[in-house]
C-alpha cells in the first residue's frame, strides 16, 4: 500500500495534540521525533546515545510524522488536518507549525519508529517493553511485551500513561474488565496482569485489532483477553466491574449511556483522552447518568476521569 507521510515541524508543547489529530484522522501510524525527549531519557540512563544516529541527536526541531493511506478519502483528511493544526497553533499562542509531505511505501516506514521506542516504567509497577529490546526486570515488575505495529499506543502518550496509573490503583483480582478503543491492547494486557479474571477489548479499527491480538499472544494471555471488532460496547457480552476508555471527549460522551447499562453497581469507569477544555462537558454527562466522580488526573494538558456507578 502507498501512504502519504506528513511531517509537521513544531515545538514540544503541542506534539501530543498533533499526534492525537493524526490518530483521529485514522493515521496508519504516528512517529514523534523529539531530541529533547531523547536527551531526557539518555540523561536518566534509560536510553544509550549510541543507539541513535548523529543526525537524530543533532536535530533541533520537533517533528510529528503521520501516515495517511493514499485513497479517495485523502483530500478530505488533509483539509481537516490543516484546519485542526491552525486551531491548535492559535490556541497555544501562535506556535509555529510547518507541514510538508511525500509519498512512501509501507515497508519504508513501518519500522522507522522503533528507534524511539525503548523499555519504560510507567506508574509504580508497569514496564512497557518492546518485543525486540532487552530488559532486566526488578521485583514486582509487571512487564508488558509490546509490538504496536501500526496501531496507536506505546504507553508514553500522556492519555495512556494516565490510564496505566489508574488501572494500577483500581483493578482488583477477579474483576471483569471492558477496554474500549484498545489500540495496541496495552491496557487490556495490564488489566489481566493486575489480576482481572477476563477482559473484553474492543476497537473499530481492523489494524488495531490485529495489533492487539498479536500483543495478547505475545504476552500469553489468550485465555484472559478477547479482542473484538466493535463500535464502542455494541459487541460486549455481559457486564463489567471496570470499564476503561482511552479515546476522545466526543466518543466518551457517546459511550457514557452504554457504560451505565453495562457497568455493574459501584463499578469503576476510567475515561481518558480528554483535553482540559472538554472536561466539564464529560463531567456534565457523567452526572446526568448517575455517576459519582472519584478523582480527576491531569497530565500535559490531558485529563482522565475516574467515576463510579
Amino acid at each position: 500500500m502507498e501512504w502519504l507521510e506528513i511531517r509537521v515541524t513544531t515545538e514540544s508543547e503541542v506534539i501530543e495534540g498533533i499526534a492525537n489529530i493524526f490518530h483521529e484522522l485514522g493515521a496508519g501510524g504516528v512517529v514523534i521525533e523529539d531530541p529533547q525527549l531523547i536527551a531526557y531519557y539518555t540523561q536518566k540512563g534509560q536510553w544509550d546515545d549510541h543507539e541513535f544516529s548523529e543526525e537524530i541527536l543533532e536535530k533541533q526541531e520537533v517533528v510529528v510524522k503521520g501516515y495517511l493511506p493514499i485513497d479517495e478519502h485523502l483530500l478530505q483528511k488533509l483539509e481537516e488536518l490543516k484546519q485542526e493544526l491552525q486551531q491548535i497553533g492559535s490556541r497555544m499562542g501562535n506556535v509555529p507549525i510547518k507541514i510538508n509531505a511525500n509519498e512512501v511505501q509501507e515497508e519504508d516506514w513501518a519500522n522507522s519508529w522503533k528507534a524511539y521506542f525503548k523499555p519504560e516504567r510507567i506508574g509504580k509497577r508497569t514496564v512497557i517493553k518492546p518485543s525486540w529490546e532487552e530488559y532486566s526486570s526488578q521485583e514486582g515488575d509487571l512487564i508488558i511485551e509490546l509490538d504496536p505495529g501500526m496501531a496507536f499506543g506505546t504507553g508514553n502518550h500522556a492519555t495512556t500513561a494516565l490510564c496505566i496509573k489508574l488501572l494500577e490503583k483500581y483493578v482488583q483480582k477477579g474483576m471483569e474488565v471492558f477496554d474500549v478503543g484498545t489500540g495496541s491492547g496495552i491496557l487490556s494486557i495490564l488489566a489481566a496482569k493486575l489480576g482481572a479474571d477476563f477482559v473484553q477489548a474492543f476497537d473499530y479499527d481492523t489494524v488495531a485489532i490485529k495489533a492487539a491480538r498479536d500483543n495478547v499472544s505475545l504476552n500469553n494471555l489468550e485465555n484472559k483477553i478477547e479482542v473484538k471488532e466493535s463500535d464502542l460496547l455494541r459487541e460486549a457480552v455481559g457486564s463489567a466491574d471496570l470499564v476503561v476508555a482511552n479515546i476522545i471527549a466526543d466518543i466518551i460522551i457517546k459511550l457514557i449511556p452504554q457504560v451505565s447499562l453495562k457497568l455493574r453497581e459501584r463499578g469503576i469507569f476510567i475515561s481518558s483522552g480528554i483535553i482540559q477544555e472538554r472536561q466539564d462537558e464529560v463531567l456534565k454527562v457523567l452526572a446526568e447518568y448517575g455517576f459519582t466522580v472519584l478523582e480527576i488526573k491531569e497530565q500535559e494538558g490531558w485529563v482522565a476521569i475516574v467515576a463510579q456507578k
